[in-house]
């Protein structure tokens, strides 16, 4: 029966994948409900904590978003990218790994894409190599960020497990290890392809004038006025100053918290008390958060989340003893391949927080040390082996001289080789530096 009920997992994700997005919670709910009346399973629970983090801190950044300080993030990398246009292929992903690790969402990508391709460009350097890479970059930096719903997650299902691991547990080895594999990525992406000027394709292009024309953006002079960047700076400021508090919150638990509140509930409130205060702060209109882009995707996260990982843990639950009766000889020898399903995990599931939400409750049960799941946390993030993620979507469009595209058998797309770099790295750095600390 455990066969049948992950073919059924199986068909909810791979319909999921041809309509996207919310579809994957939607369908999610329905194969609980196929579980439950048709197989008789009584139903898992829902990553309740989870979903609640997700939420607070949502809110928190559209709230962000919707003061204008999202945009001066985006106008402050996109002023470094174009003062040293010659770094782009490293500048161009490190900027787009940054925004994610302060703002907890890789969506924040999309205002710098035209910028990096823009600042390629007019140096003569293949858009492709900093383009690819900095959609990459801004994934990679999801487990290195102290409020994004991964960090939440670990957090969540540690004390499930009644473990002791802290947010600065799990920053001290992500964050060099996805910066290491970010870097590494970078370094291969600096000769990727041919240059523009000898690359045959693009110059017979050239020869068409609307072609040419399309290849370089008129000017946009509109300016903010002065009481827009006011807003947009106290917004930030408050955003920083609430993401400064939860790292030394998280530092100093025991002796701030009070007795018996952890730290994934102190992220709800206090996410939740920085977009009250950046309300109060700005008097911005609510109705502007709730149509802000990143309470869209944070939503749509949410109930992503909600189905298919309640759906998941329904299965998994259900079979949990001959799960970790079939595979605990394995792990307990290897317990590193635990990362190879995560990443097998990934390709399918278009949300980190979703496969640690799966996963990590799998992994303590099979017994696998926490410094190794801590370690291989950079491998939940496979999604970029099927080109058809927005912000990888958005690359390609963005990239008028088509160098950042979808091959002719679908895999051979721009972004699968620094995936691949990027994430292996990162987790053999992730894996060794976490046992070495622990």
């Amino acid at each position: 029966m455990f066969y049948i009920h992950m073919l059924l997992l199986l068909a909810v994700i791979f319909v999921g994948i041809r309509h996207g997005g919310i579809a994957f919670g939607l369908l999610g709910g329905l194969g609980v409900s196929v579980l439950a009346f048709v197989f008789g399973i009584a139903p898992g629970s829902p990553p309740i904590s989870v979903m609640l983090i997700i939420l607070a801190v949502v809110a928190a950044s559209a709230t962000l978003e919707a003061t204008g300080g999202l945009n001066l993030l985006v106008k402050f990398a996109e002023k470094i990218l174009r003062k040293h246009p010659e770094h782009i292929v490293f500048l161009g992903p490190l900027c787009t790994y940054s925004l994610t690790v302060l703002v907890g969402t890789g969506h924040s990508v999309y205002p710098l894409l035209p910028v990096i391709y823009d600042v390629s460009y007019k140096k003569g350097i293949r858009p492709e190599r900093p383009l690819a890479m900095a959609t990459v970059a801004s994934q990679m930096g999801i487990t290195a960020s102290p409020i994004a719903a991964a960090a939440a997650v670990v957090l969540a299902t540690a004390v499930d497990n009644n473990l002791d691991i802290s947010l600065i547990d799990v920053l001290m080895v992500t964050i060099p290890a996805t910066l290491v594999g970010l870097l590494v990525a970078c370094t291969w992406s600096l000769k990727r392809g041919k240059d523009l000027d000898k690359d045959e394709e693009f110059q017979a292009r050239l020869a068409d004038k609307d072609f040419r024309e399309s290849l370089i953006d008129p000017q946009d002079d509109d300016a903010e006025t002065p009481a827009a960047q006011a807003t947009a700076k106290k917004g930030l400021m408050v955003f920083l100053l609430g993401i400064l508090a939860v790292i030394i919150v998280a530092m100093f638990s025991k002796q701030i918290l009070p007795a018996g509140v952890n730290m994934s509930v102190a992220i709800q409130f206090m996410m939740l008390s920085v977009g009250g205060i950046i309300l109060l702060a700005t008097n911005i209109s609510p109705k502007k958060i709730a149509t802000s882009n990143v309470f869209t995707a944070g939503m749509t996260a949410v109930i992503i989340i909600f189905g298919i990982a309640w759906m998941s843990d329904t299965i998994i639950e259900h079979h949990k003893s001959y799960l970790v009766s079939a595979v605990s000889d394995l792990v307990s020898v290897y317990p590193w391949t635990f990362a190879i399903a995560m990443f097998v995990a990934s390709i399918f599931l278009k949300s980190q927080a979703a496969v640690l939400t799966i996963m990590l409750p799998l992994g303590f049960s099979l017994g696998i040390p926490a410094p190794v799941l801590i370690g291989v946390l950079p491998a939940c993030y496979a999604y970029f082996f099927f080109p058809f993620y927005p912000s990888d979507l958005a690359a390609i469009s963005f990239d008028r001289t088509g160098t950042t595209r979808i091959g002719q058998y679908v895999l051979n797309h721009s972004f699968i080789i620094p995936g691949f770099i990027g994430v292996i790295t990162a987790t053999f750095v992730g894996y060794f530096l976490s046992m070495a600390i622990n």
